[in-house]
């Protein structure tokens, strides 16, 4: 699956629940996603999961404890807000960069300063991942696609406009939280070719 990082809805956890070697996160149904079928891979902050029920208003997922463990759903709480992309389809514009929904690694928001007009956030990463983070590079936070701004040895920049705080739940988030990371595919192949 592909998705671009351009949140179609932000929704709300209805429930994640613990069965026999796996979760069943609910998911409210946005209005707009009237043509999801069983089967079809949703983004929900950034991580691809494939919906497994459609019922009483939501969407389930079944989550594997490796999806848990690497991203940031073992945390959801119901109530939470949570931003959603259906795939990419072959003919849709392609309006942020190639996400796959598989991430990388939980950074963690280390400032949050509100500027006129904007709010840069900072956030933290593993030191290995730093590699693939460049300015002016790609990043998926939470399944926003955003440029690359500052880029120091522990964090690197991003700035979210009114807009995408208003249509994502990225302006909820404070410092200390957590976030999903899926850094720019493209610098994953490119650093990978050159050995």
């Amino acid at each position: 699956m592909m998705f671009t990082g351009i949140i179609e809805a932000a929704s709300q956890v209805v429930s994640l629940v613990k069965k026999e070697n796996l979760f069943v996160l609910a998911v409210k149904k946005p209005a707009a996603f009237n043509d999801v079928r069983i089967g079809d891979s949703i983004a929900n902050d950034g991580v691809c999961l494939t919906v497994t029920s459609i019922k009483n208003g939501c969407f389930y997922f079944d989550l594997m404890k490796e999806t848990l463990d690497a991203t940031t759903l073992k945390h959801w709480k119901a109530g939470g807000v949570v931003n959603l992309e259906r795939a990419l389809k072959a003919e849709s514009r392609i309006g942020g960069h190639f996400v796959t929904g598989h991430v990388d690694a939980i950074g963690v928001i280390s400032d949050v300063r509100t500027l006129t007009n904007y709010v840069e956030y900072r956030i933290s990463i593993p030191k290995a991942l730093m590699r693939y983070v460049v300015p002016k590079g790609s990043v998926a936070v939470d399944g926003i696609s955003l440029t690359v701004g500052e880029v120091k040895k522990k964090w690197f920049a991003v700035y979210f406009i009114p807009h995408t705080l208003a249509v994502t739940g990225i302006g909820s988030r404070v410092p200390g939280d957590k976030v999903n990371i899926e850094t720019d595919l493209l610098a994953k192949y490119i650093l990978k070719s050159k050995g």
